[in-house]
């Protein structure tokens, strides 16, 4: 379980100076000893992007085979002050991730080392603005799109879990978390089966599957309508992304306070956490890559998708 994580998280989080700086100093507690803060100015203010490592028995930093997952927590801000007072639903996302690595951290301190590394990526602003948005109004970001990407997106991340907020919609009426379809270079796949396989083993329910569109895995900037910035990722990136969206019956505001269910975010960080076990093992697969081949050799590269075109 991850409950403790989550607990002491959010009231750390939940505070109008929350910082990186912060953040780190609880990581590091925990036994997370490779943990980084970067300071970025935007037109709209300033955030703290916090990257965690957490090594494997048999990883890559080690020399080893296990491949690296990335886990990114996706969101505006975590508060949008003087606007709103508070912790917002938007920093479900940040929430999850910096679970997930206290735990890891907290796990390899007892002796329960993962095979492989994992790279947890997030940023932290408890004062972000706040934008309009149909069905209901969104979080802003301090920082573009771009710059999330840069300091969370790394090429050493071999399938990335981006965790973000997905309450301000109508497409997925569901009270915990989804899962996205896999998505690589601009293809929309199948949905895992070995996800969905994880989703159901610890929420003990049917999995729930997150619709995407084409727009959804394009560049934010293009003017064109995104469910939200989940799958931002994926236009970074070769590496296979799966959003993992934290979801309501009703449509949520992102900038709502007063609104995040601790059930859904420990249920998805427990999520996180046994994807990461068993896809350093080599037991989990987030795509087929001979399908994918297939599709590739058959109807070409879909990698103007990552682009503005």
């Amino acid at each position: 379980m991850a409950w403790r994580e989550v607990l002491d998280l959010y009231d750390l989080l939940d505070d109008a100076a929350a910082s990186g700086t912060a953040v780190a100093g609880w990581l590091k507690a925990h036994g997370v000893d490779d943990v980084s803060v970067t300071t970025v100015q935007g037109d709209k203010g300033s955030t703290d992007f916090v990257r965690a490592v957490i090594p494997g028995s048999r990883g890559r930093s080690a020399g080893g085979d296990a491949p690296t997952l990335g886990i990114i927590g996706r969101l505006g801000g975590l508060g949008a002050r003087p606007e709103r007072i508070g912790f917002v639903s938007d920093g479900d996302g940040a929430l999850v991730a910096l679970a997930v690595a206290g735990k890891l951290g907290s796990m390899r301190q007892r002796g329960d080392q993962l095979p492989g590394d994992v790279i947890v990526a997030t940023h932290v602003c408890p004062d972000a603005p706040t934008r309009p948005h149909d069905p209901v109004p969104f979080m802003d970001s301090p920082v573009d799109v771009g710059a999330m990407n840069e300091h969370e997106v790394e090429d050493v991340m071999e399938a990335i879990l981006s965790v973000d907020t997905t309450k301000g919609n109508r497409v997925v009426n569901h009270q915990g978390f989804a899962i996205s379809p896999t998505v690589k270079e601009g293809w929309i796949l199948r949905v895992s089966e070995d996800l969905l396989d994880l989703a159901s083993q610890v929420s003990g329910r049917l999995p729930v599957v997150l619709p995407l569109t084409m727009q959804d895995i394009t560049p934010y900037g293009n003017d064109v309508y995104h469910i939200n910035s989940i799958l931002q990722p994926c236009t970074a990136t070769s590496a296979p992304v799966v959003g993992v969206a934290i979801t309501t019956e009703t449509a949520v505001p992102g900038c709502g306070t007063g609104a995040t269910d601790l059930t859904s975010v420990e249920s998805a960080a427990r999520f996180c956490i046994e994807t990461a076990k068993t896809y350093g093992a080599g037991t989990t697969s987030f795509y087929d890559e001979a399908d994918f081949t297939r599709l590739t050799e058959r109807y070409g590269s879909m990698h103007h998708l990552q682009t503005m075109g």
